[in-house]
């Protein structure tokens, strides 16, 4: 067990250094390229326009730990894993839908068509949200989780370290996850998760206020797409890993993902009030109130810093419960979820944006 717990701390640091010495490179050499929307103080929240290249460090890692764990582990070939095959075409496809936005603009129905096929991808090769026996509505849940993660975490990268600070945490649940359920396993998806956590580190050194670098569609698009792939495996399905009902692995993943589903939920509920579509940009996420009522840039990433913190430690307390076996318990963390939501949709009918 020492062995692989060193194994995994080597990927995790050379997953920090290569994002490090990327983003470096990429600011040094960025002066336009990657800079959308320069100086858009309408949509964008910073009214500096920063290169958003930080998502090619999470791609470049992504493909590098596969290679790196190729090498280390050579009697195993990821490529006759059909999993593995589905993630990296899914993750190429929106990684380069991603940047095609960041440069182009691409029309939002192009981008929900990437979505879609990357959600087929995973059902096609059996990564699915297991909740009934049929397999096409298990697929069709499996493509609105990933269209709904993608785009939730588009939305929330809206602030400086917010989005990757929020993914961080929730791919160390899913490390946690599969380590209580499967024990403490070194395989390729706990190499892939934790030289992940390792690259998000590395980006948040340039991220967190005042930021350098954004990670841009390309950045939120691929971890959308990556975190919605090990959630499924490790937070959805835990109903169906531990023999208890299906409804658990929903709450398990509904508690983990509450800095994303509370801010997604709130701007959804007050854009359709005010008959706005809930897809396009603008200052109305809870962030933004948080500043409106008076915090700075950098207390609101302390702030979901430390939710990020709680959703992670009571998703994988739940983990644990339901691996014993334990499910009632996990009803009543529901209302965790619901303080969250309801306090910061107070601040954003409370506080609004100076005139």
């Amino acid at each position: 067990m020492f062995e692989k717990g060193l194994q995994l701390i080597g990927f995790a640091v050379a997953g920090i250094i290569v994002s490090l010495i990327i983003n470096v490179l990429l600011l040094r050499f960025s002066k336009s390229l990657g800079i959308r929307n320069n100086n858009d103080v309408i949509v964008r929240w910073s009214n500096q326009s920063k290169p958003s290249l930080g998502g090619v460090s999470f791609f470049v890692v992504f493909l590098f730990s596969a290679i790196g764990f190729s090498i280390v582990f050579s009697d195993e070939n990821i490529f006759h894993n059909f999993q593995y095959v589905g993630l990296l075409t899914a993750g190429s496809l929106a990684f380069l839908m991603g940047m095609a936005d960041d440069a182009y603009n691409t029309k939002p129905l192009i981008k929900l068509l990437a979505q879609i096929t990357c959600g087929l991808l995973f059902a096609y090769s059996g990564v699915v949200i297991e909740i009934t026996s049929i397999f096409w509505v298990n697929a069709a849940l499996t493509v609105i989780w990933v269209i709904t993660i993608m785009n939730s975490l588009n939305m929330l990268d809206n602030m400086d370290g917010i989005t990757g600070t929020t993914v961080v945490f929730i791919l160390i649940a899913c490390l946690l996850s599969s380590f209580i359920i499967f024990d403490f396993n070194r395989n390729i998806w706990s190499i892939l998760m934790i030289s992940q956590i390792g690259a998000i580190m590395g980006f948040l050194k340039y991220n967190i206020n005042p930021s350098k670098l954004f990670m841009g569609d390309a950045g939120s698009q691929f971890i959308g797409l990556f975190v919605s792939f090990f959630s499924i495996k490790y937070l959805w399905n835990i109903g169906a890993l531990t023999s208890n009902p299906p409804w658990v692995g929903m709450i398990i993943c509904l508690i983990t993902f509450t800095p994303a589903a509370a801010d997604s939920l709130t701007v959804t509920i007050n854009r359709l009030r005010k008959g706005q579509s809930p897809m396009v940009g603008g200052k109305d996420h809870t962030t933004h109130h948080l500043v409106y009522s008076g915090l700075s840039d950098r207390q609101v990433w302390y702030i979901f810093l430390m939710i990020s913190f709680f959703s992670t430690l009571f998703g994988v307390y739940l983990v644990h419960l339901s691996e014993m076996g334990i499910v009632l318990p996990l009803i009543f963390f529901l209302l965790y979820f619901i303080v969250i939501f309801i306090l910061l949709y107070r601040v954003t009918i409370k506080y609004r944006p100076p005139s």
